[in-house]
């Protein structure tokens, strides 16, 4: 099935391909360059983060794998059925989905994990391709207010009709649903704004409505 993917040596957002280069050269021996989707194509389940972390996907290749972020995201996801084998931080470490595909609203690592406007709106179309190549896609996992944002603006929805809020469930018609979290960050779990119970609960919703 076609899948509308940066070039491994994308250059559509200059900041973002200098900042690879300099990353490059740093870590020769990392992936330093967009990171693609994990998942099969036919999942209902969608989970869209924000950007690949410095020392996490942008090391390692895969979305969520190889920082704080992903330690919580993967523990939660074999906890709640849709991940099955042993996460070990690493790309090759046989970990499986189940019904579940991972991806990111920029597909580079930014500096500071904080892309600019001009950025997640040049993205947009890798998400718009990822989106209507699902064919079963049934639900949307936005982890934070960026993430929610650029799949509203994806599917051509206006932000002021869905506000971001934590667990909430919205009807983006056609049969999908958009769900919201706090992102998993290390900075979010450690001041309490998303505590782990937080975060299964929230599986256990996108469950129910699967």
């Amino acid at each position: 099935m076609f899948e509308l993917l940066p070039d491994i040596n994308c250059n559509l957002c200059p900041r973002l391909k200098r900042f690879i280069d300099e990353n490059r050269l740093k870590f020769p021996d990392k992936y330093n360059a967009p990171v693609p989707s994990f998942g099969s194509k036919n999942a209902e389940l969608l989970i869209v983060g924000l950007a690949p972390g410095l020392k996490g996907a942008n090391f390692t290749g895969r979305p969520f794998t190889g920082d704080y972020a992903g330690d919580l995201l993967y523990a939660t996801l074999l906890k709640s059925g849709f991940a099955r084998g042993e996460y070990k931080a690493c790309k090759d470490d046989g970990l499986e989905l189940i019904n579940a595909r991972i991806t990111n609203a920029v597909k580079c690592v930014p500096p500071e994990n904080k892309p600019i406007g001009a950025e997640i709106n040049t993205c947009i179309q890798f998400l718009k391709t990822e989106i209507e190549t699902m064919p079963n896609l049934k639900l949307i996992l936005s982890l934070g207010l960026v993430s929610h944002n650029a799949v509203l603006k994806t599917l051509g929805h206006k932000q002021a009709a869905f506000k971001f809020a934590h667990g909430a469930v919205h009807d983006m018609g056609g049969g999908l649903q958009l769900i919201d979290s706090y992102h998993c960050s290390r900075y979010n779990t450690s001041t309490g704004r998303l505590t782990t119970k937080m975060f299964e609960d929230t599986f256990q919703t996108i469950s129910l409505c699967l």
